[in-house]
């Protein structure tokens, strides 16, 4: 189908950006910490970018956004499309209009080939049954570029390096405020649903999360597609109660985003009837938009407010 082209030349892009992609992003404002090839029992080492604002003091104390696909945040010049969310422009233009608190943001660099094996929630896969299961791991791109690569879904292991390595190593080397009313996560597509499952697996390390583009199909088609069932099963057990927590959801109406309207609507009817309200979740859909980075920088600043509002 038409919206295959897309998501195979963006897998593309993520395999080969590790390896083309060591210079450190120059951002418009504020500035970048780059811990290279941060050490994990849990996941091979990879690059955590740290966006510090221009104002940034040991004397204050921030909130602090994780955000996914790390390297696509920054700088348009070292990404594989030349495309990026521009989270430092966003971000301090709502500083200096004093609409959100002051935070940093920590980049977290995906896997490579690991990307969907670390991103695809563990526990909804685990309840499908094996000729499910097996649905899943043999499904293909178009082209037939494997989805998995041969890597076994390990989610649980990625979440456990961001909670107990990556998150206590940001709370001790930088000013934060560490709670989880100010512990934040945000991604777009496979990273909107591990940031979502993150705050369904520890709902008492973080506070919200901002799922752009949520890919609710888990895979690249819909008929047959036993993905999205669990992922509603789980979300009906799994998420936290609304008196802590935010979520936002969006999509668009273009390219690969064409197939999440319906399971979004499914998806919104579980948060209300987990009593969210309006201050607590916002699902929009964004009319024209597509499944890129260009897309996701036009409208960050919705999600970025609704998480970091003083």
């Amino acid at each position: 189908m038409k919206w295959f082209s897309h998501p195979t030349l963006l897998i593309i892009g993520f395999l080969i950006v590790c390896k083309t992609n060591a210079q450190l992003p120059t951002p418009k404002s504020g500035r970048i910490i780059r811990h290279e090839n941060f050490p994990s029992i849990y996941v091979n080492p990879r690059h955590v970018d740290v966006w510090l604002p221009a104002n940034y003091s040991p004397q204050k104390k921030y909130a602090v956004l994780y955000m996914q696909d790390g390297q696509m945040l920054f700088d348009s010049t070292l990404t594989w499309n030349k495309q990026e969310w521009g989270v430092d422009e966003t971000l301090s233009s709502l500083l200096e209009q004093n609409k959100i608190q002051d935070c940093i943001v920590v980049g977290i660099w995906n896997g490579g080939r690991s990307r969907h094996a670390e991103y695809f929630p563990q526990k909804p896969f685990e309840s499908l049954t094996k000729t499910e299961q097996e649905i899943v791991y043999n499904a293909y791109r178009s082209g037939g570029q494997s989805i998995f690569f041969g890597i076994p879904i390990s989610s649980d292991r990625y979440l456990t390096f961001l909670t107990k390595e990556l998150k206590p190593f940001i709370d001790k080397t930088y000013s934060t405020k560490a709670d989880r009313a100010h512990t934040f996560l945000a991604g777009s597509s496979m990273g909107a649903l591990i940031s979502l499952y993150a705050l369904c697996e520890y709902p008492n390390l973080f506070g919200g999360a901002a799922c752009l583009s949520t890919h609710w199909p888990g895979l690249f088609f819909l008929e047959n597609n036993p993905v999205p069932r669990a992922f509603f099963s789980y979300l009906e057990q799994k998420l936290p109660g609304s008196k802590h927590h935010r979520i936002y959801f969006d999509h668009g109406t273009e390219t690969l985003d064409t197939m999440y309207a319906s399971l979004q609507k499914s998806v919104d009817s579980i948060i209300l009837k987990k009593g969210y309200k309006s201050k607590q979740w916002l699902s929009q859909s964004w009319p024209g938009q597509d499944h890129s980075e260009k897309s996701w920088r036009s409208r960050f600043s919705v999600p970025a407010t609704f998480l970091l509002r003083k």
